[in-house]
């Protein structure tokens, strides 16, 4: 497929064009819309995941027990982002930005619709699609997104939390489309009426998440012209030849790290080892003389307080989507609701929040909080999200708890996440060298990757048969993100120092 010519960025005073988007630059909405369209598939799909292997063979699921199905959806959403280190690499060094996000898109939609088929095989083959799709478009959507602001432009946060707010917008939308068509009565009922096996309702819910990703490919070559001046392929080298050889070994180093993460589930050594080997990495370029090596120090940081955010945040589709269907009333003004509309309450949370965020940040300016403080911030708000859950766990044994419950802790990790997230995403842009700009999306990917893995293993623990070790299982997490909270307050000057002055 052809792209249109790019501009000249020297010309455009924000390396964006014209600022007609909220007073952003307008290639802010291309860029939006293809993420809302791309996050609904995502989380349309995910909603289901975890529900789908639990459930019964005799109901249309898999029939696998509870440690089993968040294995394999940690090994999954570990893979999903994990991959964004390759995607990264092939968009730096071979095609650029804007060709993987149109393919990575292509991909994502030919599995989603793989999933739509009643096969094991083809739910494993679509998995696997999914991860690489994702892989290629999502480090290299949010790199265009910070190449369309200059380095000391104050709008940038502001920019991440608007994007961060479209990411909503389709994760908000997407848990009631599918799971409707995966859970609900009603349309079970539609089904066996068109003489359709009711059964298949999941598949359904799987091929809407397709339908999804499809849109959001129609909106991004629509408006491509807009962002023809970000997201260029690199310039050939030299000699015209490409880094193959280097692509080898990312894609074998990204493997070897999924093999080892998978034989975590057997060896949970192996999860300490690989944090001693990130402090290890961090101490590694702070105490290197370039500015440039030091950044890269605070980076790390940065990328293992994501990492300890995200093994509670995303919870979300494991142990906190087991809690909601089978200990919570889920009814509203009387009326009962499929148990994966929970899936859509964080993201209602951040479309609220994220224009009171966008709008703090401008207004605070240079006064605004530093992002080691921001991270240390998030990682509080998530601890508190899981001390809250202590008391609802014991409430469990006289029968389902109030939504309330739920509730309140998605609010508390909602804020959190515009703490971390957003703010995580131009950190990373301001602070990673251009020519490693789309590697280093990829490693900050990383870190979600590793805590999305380290959420499926700490799921694996969840019961919804005993109170007491169900309140033990939210408060020992709640303690450890408490003591990661304090490190990383007493760290924030030195990490501030690692950052040569960037905010």
């Amino acid at each position: 497929m052809s792209f249109p010519p790019a501009a000249a960025a020297s010309t455009l005073p924000y390396g964006a064009g014209a600022n007609d988007f909220g007073g952003h630059p307008r290639g802010l909405a291309p860029l939006f819309l293809t993420e809302m369209w791309e996050r609904f598939s995502y989380y349309g799909m995910r909603a289901l995941l975890t529900l789908y292997m639990v459930e019964s063979v005799t109901r249309g699921g898999l029939g696998y027990e509870t440690r089993k199905a968040t294995t394999i959806y940690g090994t999954y959403t570990m893979s999903v982002y994990l991959l964004s280190i390759l995607g990264g690499f092939i968009a730096d060094n071979f095609i650029g930005s804007r060709r993987a996000v149109l393919w990575g898109g292509v991909i994502i939609a030919c599995g989603h619709f793989a999933m739509a088929f009643d096969a094991t095989e083809t739910f494993f083959a679509g998995l696997v699609l999914i991860a690489l799709g994702t892989g290629l478009l999502k480090p290299n959507i949010s790199t265009m997104v910070g190449n369309l602001y200059s380095d000391r432009d104050e709008r940038r946060d502001a920019g991440f939390s608007i994007f961060y707010m479209g990411i909503n917008v389709g994760a908000f939308a997407a848990p009631l489309v599918t799971g409707y068509l995966a859970q609900s009565a009603g349309w079970k009922a539609r089904l066996l009426s068109w003489g359709i096996d009711p059964l298949s309702c999941w598949h359904w819910g799987f091929a809407a998440a397709g339908v999804g990703m499809t849109l959001g490919l129609i909106v991004y070559v629509k408006q491509m012209s807009w962002i023809a001046h970000v997201g260029n392929p690199p310039p050939p080298a030299v000699d015209g030849k490409r880094p193959w050889a280097k692509l080898g070994l990312v894609a074998l180093g990204s493997l070897v790290l999924i093999a080892i993460m998978k034989a975590s589930d057997d060896y949970p050594p192996l999860i300490w080892l690989l944090f001693a080997v990130q402090i290890g990495a961090v101490l590694f370029f702070a105490f290197r003389k370039k500015p440039e090596s030091k950044r890269i120090a605070a980076i790390l940081v940065f990328f293992i307080a994501a990492e300890i955010f995200w093994a509670l945040f995303e919870q979300t589709g494991s142990s906190i989507t087991l809690f909601a269907d089978r200990l919570t009333r889920n009814k509203i003004f009387g009326h009962e609701f499929p148990s994966s509309w929970w899936q859509s309450v964080n993201s209602i949370w951040v479309i609220l929040l994220a224009p009171l965020f966008a709008w703090l940040w401008i207004r605070m300016g240079t006064r605004q909080p530093s992002s080691p403080l921001k991270f240390a911030l998030g990682l509080f708000f998530v601890g508190v999200s899981f001390l809250l859950m202590v008391p609802a766990a014991k409430l469990t044994v006289d029968g389902k708890v109030s939504p309330l419950w739920l509730l309140s802790l998605f609010f508390l990790q909602t804020v959190g996440e515009m703490l971390l997230s957003p703010v995580g995403l131009s950190t990373m842009t301001k602070l990673a060298p251009q020519r490693l700009m789309g590697l280093i999306m990829g490693i900050w990917f990383l870190a979600a990757a590793l805590g999305n893995k380290l959420a499926g293993a700490l799921a694996g623990h969840f019961t919804s048969t005993n109170a007491e070790r169900l309140s033990e299982f939210f408060l020992q997490q709640a303690i450890a993100v408490g003591v990661a909270t304090v490190a990383l307050l007493a760290l924030v000057p030195w990490v501030k120092r690692l950052m040569g002055g960037v905010r």
